[in-house]
């Protein structure tokens, strides 16, 4: 009877390196009290410490899946990056604006 073995690794085509995956997602810009924001989903396994929402102000714990958010327009450090729950971030719109964003 003849075995199924696995092709070898070094005979498959070559898949290049994904820049986003590695840097840990693919960023995408959206608007939120009339500015413009860079946006970066988190995976859980990457979440390694406590952060506050802004939102809800509620801590998102390590390894929660969440969103990270700074300013589209290059201005301001890491100081300026928020971590949100991802639900608090699509429910940005629902909240007043001066009181979410810290």
């Amino acid at each position: 009877m003849p075995t199924r073995r696995r092709p070898s690794k070094h005979a498959r085509e070559h898949v290049p390196l994904d820049v986003n995956r590695v840097q840990g997602g693919t960023t995408r810009e959206e608007s939120y009290a009339g500015s413009r924001w860079t946006v970066r989903s988190v995976s859980g396994a990457t979440a390694e410490r406590p952060y506050l929402c802004p939102g809800c102000q509620q801590d998102i714990e390590p390894g929660v899946p969440h969103v990270v958010v700074w300013p589209a327009d290059g201005v301001g450090g890491v100081g300026d990056r928020r971590h949100w729950h991802t639900a608090c971030w699509k429910r940005r719109d629902a909240r007043p604006a001066g009181n979410a964003y810290r």
